[in-house]
């Protein structure tokens, strides 16, 4: 079955005028499952078959190629699960074939690790295999709270794999830190924020640890540090961060000059992308006509089957897809919103028009009731204020 009912395949994605696209691979397999985890990832001894599940991404990135009809890829990102439990050579067979059917040269390609799952060896043959982004799951430098979040990995490891991911020659490195751990004291937050930033990698992600359903934290809730305290080991940590030359671009993420995350701005930005392997999404925007280059037919998203034996069994049998919805009018406005506010900048109304094919008064009828306090709304941007950014899940339910 396609992915997506097409129009002429010619009249996709016009020349000046294509929407981006990038490239998601989902590996869906960890060594242990986190106690505070809801992606869709399995400890490694269920069905775990690298072989058969890379024979599987090949075969469904082909059908996608087919459905999409694009020329060129803004961004790979290889994201799980744990990538990094995969060989070099895995990843290598992927990002050649990709490499094949979009032609593309140099884009950020990036893939995350675990200090625990990786060694320097293997990240020097990522590198070689076309890696040249690093995401490194680090959460904590402090033993026992790397413990209490059930990492596999240990605060000696942690520091390891930052020099292990330069020595191997990545420039481009991103650490992922959590903060508003059980009983985390503000200072020992700060510790952890001190510690990374004296590494100067070029990007870091900081994300407040929120109890998800369905994860084990969810069934037995551990005690977390109060609103106060969280909201103070945020904005001290930001401090931190800006006097350390990192810029907050989104929510969660803050980079050096020019360092921001190409495959997460094109999410941010409403832009296209292909999803494949076990649970993946993808976003589909159809254009009518070179001629009328804001003139969508639709836009679609669509997913892959969950579990990774049946994504496999389906794939191979040309089944990979699992559901697929097409979004109206309001749930094109609402999910550009959900989206773009998420950025320090807001949204230009070019980005808009052009990835939506909606007029920029449908954008403002949309915001009509929100406080300018909040949010502020011309002909050429959309943004939040300093106040709104802060109290940005208050505008999004503003909008439901």
């Amino acid at each position: 079955m396609p992915l997506f009912y097409l129009v002429q395949a010619d009249a996709l994605f016009p020349v000046n005028n294509k929407i981006p696209l990038s490239l998601y691979v989902h590996i869906p397999w960890c060594v242990k499952k986190c106690p505070y985890c809801d992606f869709n990832s399995f400890e490694k001894n269920d069905f775990f078959d690298e072989e058969m599940y890379v024979k599987a991404l090949l075969i469904d990135l082909d059908n996608e190629y087919i459905n999409y009809q694009q020329d060129s890829l803004s961004s790979i990102f290889f994201g799980g699960g744990t990538p990094s439990l995969f060989s070099a050579d895995a990843i290598h067979r992927i990002i050649q074939h990709a490499r094949q059917l979009f032609k593309f040269t140099d884009i950020e390609t990036t893939l995350e690790a675990n200090p625990g799952a990786v060694d320097v060896e293997k990240f020097s043959l990522f590198k070689d295999a076309g890696v040249n982004r690093l995401s490194i799951g680090i959460q904590s430098f402090n033993e026992a709270y790397l413990k209490s979040l059930g990492r596999i990995h240990n605060s000696q490891q942690a520091l390891s794999a930052i020099d292990a991911a330069k020595n191997a020659g990545f420039e481009n490195i991103n650490l992922d830190l959590m903060y508003g751990l059980p009983q985390q004291t503000v200072q020992q937050a700060l510790n952890d924020i001190h510690t990374a930033a004296e590494f100067n990698v070029p990007h870091i992600s900081h994300y407040q640890l929120t109890i998800e359903e369905n994860t084990y934290f969810h069934k037995y809730k551990p005690a977390l540090p109060d609103n106060d305290l969280i909201w103070e080991m945020q904005t001290l940590s930001q401090d931190v961060l800006a006097g350390n030359d990192y810029q907050q671009y989104e929510i969660s993420a803050y980079a050096k000059a020019g360092k921001q995350c190409t495959h997460n701005l094109n999410y941010w930005r409403f832009g296209d992308y292909i999803g494949i392997g076990a649970g993946a999404h993808g976003k589909l925007t159809e254009v009518a006509s070179a001629s009328m280059p804001t003139d969508i037919v639709k836009i679609t998203r669509a997913w892959k089957h969950r579990q990774p034996q049946e994504y496999i069994k389906q794939t191979l049998e040309g089944k990979s897809l699992s559901g697929v919805q097409e979004l109206n009018q309001r749930d094109a406005v609402f999910e550009f919103l959900l989206n773009a506010l998420r950025l320090k900048q807001g949204c230009d109304m070019k980005t808009f028009v052009k990835h939506t094919g909606l007029d920029c008064a449908v954008l403002e009828r949309a915001v009509e009731n929100i406080d300018s306090s909040l949010l502020f709304f011309d002909k050429n941007k959309i943004t939040t204020t300093d106040k709104g950014f802060l109290f940005l899940n208050d505008i999004l339910e503003e909008l439901l």
